[in-house]
């Protein structure tokens, strides 16, 4: 068929309930809607004029909402960020280096700081605590520009970093957009230097899939993933068979988010070979790369194409490896919040809440600030089978 992209909105709606392996009777009952309503959208006989009627469809067919109502409609905002995602824009609007503005009175850091500040933004990310964060990124953003301006050789790496941690941030703050402004410019200041690039592009493909473009994603990681590859795989070295492998991941959920199952399964077969020889408990370059983590991406592969089954056997596996306590907080958490989608999609409203009640006691931020866990959970809540943990934590937060 033709681009999605030009297709009038109900007929998007039903190209991509036909990608998840939806009928219209089984969207219809998620939706909370008859059978009869979803034929007349798709069909254009009934439009679509509710913004809130959008964002409902957009969270049942795991996309976001700007790809149902086209490119040049604004983006649907997050809410309850508070006012942090503006300082961190306007961080990334003031030019001050290119610019020749006068540095003020915060003195230049030096590089081994500005290393040190970069690290303790990735443990504070990994740690979930986005409260935190964004309060750090604003002058993170400056102190790494003015280093990288004063050490142009030696402040490339904490430069790059700090742009890679902000973006990876606003991903899970649901903002994007402004994502994508910070990961284009780690890969600009990356230019050059074949680990910095593949770094960023991790935070790049994850920008790229939270805006729906999951072509341009798998084509991008893939790219950047054979960049880093070294020669032989036996004699690679574990950071960029780390890199390389989670690139590979990233092309693999992309060609999942596509509804391509097969590339999925391939891409992330093949980096699980890397991950055997890398082994568990390491990090490099922020990666969490390893066994452990292949099977989470089995997993949320899995439930990206709308195979809940084969999700909660991956994800099973991965909880029960040594590997699952050493990644970050942010990482588990993330995962069962997929799972917490694959059980919802099944069904199953009990296992939905143990997931989402796993996730705060792991991290707290990933349901209070992650757009995509309040939806989770509001829709728990919704569901007279709710345990009243969840309508309480529910209510807490002021999400119905």
């Amino acid at each position: 068929m033709g681009s999605v992209e030009l297709l009038p909105v109900g007929r998007r709606v039903a190209y991509w309930r036909g990608r998840r392996k939806l009928s219209q009777q089984v969207f219809a009952d998620r939706l909370g809607k008859s059978k009869s309503w979803v034929d007349k959208v798709e069909r254009g006989v009934r439009r679509l004029d509710k913004l809130s009627t959008l964002q409902e469809i957009a969270r049942v067919l795991r996309i976001d909402a700007a790809v149902l109502v086209g490119q040049d409609a604004a983006p649907v905002r997050a809410t309850g960020r508070g006012d942090g995602v503006d300082r961190i824009r306007a961080a990334l609007s003031r030019y001050e280096i290119p610019l020749g503005k006068p540095a003020g009175r915060r003195p230049v850091v030096s590089v081994d700081r500005m290393l040190r500040d970069v690290g303790y933004a990735w443990t504070t990310f990994q740690h979930a605590r986005y409260p935190q964060m964004v309060d750090l990124v604003p002058d993170l953003l400056t102190d790494a520009q003015r280093t990288d301006a004063a050490a142009p050789v030696a402040g490339r790496v904490p430069l790059v970093e700090a742009y890679r941690v902000t973006a990876a941030l606003l991903v899970k703050l649901g903002d994007a957009e402004l994502a994508w402004l910070a990961v284009d410019r780690a890969m600009l200041a990356a230019t050059g230097d074949r680990e910095l690039v593949a770094a960023a592009a991790v935070q790049l493909g994850q920008v790229l899939r939270a805006l729906g473009r999951a072509r341009e994603a798998k084509s991008v990681m893939l790219a950047a993933a054979y960049r880093i590859a070294p020669p032989v795989i036996d004699h690679g070295l574990p950071a960029e068979l780390s890199l390389c492998g989670t690139l590979l991941i990233q092309a693999g959920l992309a060609a999942a988010q596509d509804g391509n199952e097969s590339a999925a399964g391939d891409l992330i077969a093949e980096a699980a070979g890397m991950a055997e020889r890398v082994g568990d408990r390491y990090d490099h370059h922020r990666t969490a790369f390893g066994p452990t983590a292949v099977d989470l991406a089995r997993a949320a592969a899995a439930v990206e194409v709308g195979d809940t089954e084969e999700a909660i056997v991956w994800h099973e596996k991965a909880t029960a490896r040594s590997g699952w306590l050493w990644l970050p907080a942010e990482h588990r958490a993330a995962h069962l919040l997929d799972i917490a989608r694959a059980h919802l999609h099944a069904g199953d409203v009990g296992n939905a809440a143990r997931m989402l009640t796993e996730t705060e006691r792991i991290a707290p931020a990933e349901t209070t600030h992650r757009p995509v866990a309040r939806d989770i959970l509001a829709e728990v809540a919704r569901d007279p089978r709710a345990p009243t943990t969840i309508a309480k934590l529910a209510a807490t937060l002021g999400v119905g």
